[in-house]
């Protein structure tokens, strides 16, 4: 039972109870990461054991992807997102004018603020859009539907979901988890931190530093 002031008609104070109000916590108060939801849903670590893919499970992911109906278009998709360090808004939005495969070169163009720039496309990569451009003549993106109207950034999720599903990966697979393992490769094969910056299009230099954070190479004279 609450206690409570009141004023009468007369200005004079008294106290009333209310026997049914309840006391509660501040609406702000949001439950943390570690696990004391109310709801019973547990932190995000019980459910995320890394949120980027090995390359030997990306090669998985994309063979997987090989193994759908349009496994030539899922694989590309795939690929070029790891290669390059895409998010799903990047590769659905990918359009024609922006590969160049005479030269060999996709112009990337960021979101999110992040900053665009050119990348060198790779032998296999330029192939595989070659076929693509083959299949698709008049098309204005580089991956359709089989509608031909441009993904969606959930159906690019759907299909890396399915992926992971028929490769047998263990993590539950998302798309940006690409970029995440573009980044962790890059930075484990000793590429410096200003140029690994400047290929994801990261405007803070400490979004970039969180790959050589992880990766393992640092380590590895450590015992010699």
């Amino acid at each position: 039972m609450l206690i409570y002031l009141t004023v009468d008609n007369q200005g004079v104070l008294k106290t009333m109870a209310k026997p049914n109000l309840i006391l509660v916590g501040p609406a702000n108060e949001k439950p943390t990461v570690a696990g004391n939801n109310p709801n019973g849903r547990k932190g995000n670590d019980e459910y995320r054991e890394r949120e980027h893919l090995l390359p030997s499970e990306v090669e998985q992911l994309i063979a997987g992807a090989k193994d759908g109906r349009w496994g030539h278009r899922d694989a590309t998709m795939i690929r070029l997102a790891y290669h390059h360090g895409l998010r799903a808004a990047e590769v659905v939005s990918l359009a024609w004018t922006q590969i160049n495969l005479d030269e060999g070169v996709i112009s990337v163009k960021r979101v999110k603020g992040s900053k665009s720039g050119d990348h060198p496309l790779l032998g296999e990569e330029l192939r595989a859009l070659r076929r693509l451009r083959r299949e698709n003549p008049h098309s204005q993106w580089v991956f359709v539907t089989e509608r031909g109207a441009p993904f969606t950034t959930d159906g690019f999720s759907a299909m890396v979901r399915r992926a992971g599903e028929r490769a047998e990966l263990k993590l539950k697979v998302h798309p940006h988890m690409l970029r995440h393992a573009c980044g962790y490769k890059l930075a484990n094969d000793g590429k410096d931190t200003r140029s690994l910056q400047a290929y994801l299009g990261h405007k803070n230099i400490q979004n970039t530093v969180r790959y050589t954070e992880l990766a393992p190479n640092r380590f590895k004279d450590f015992w010699r």
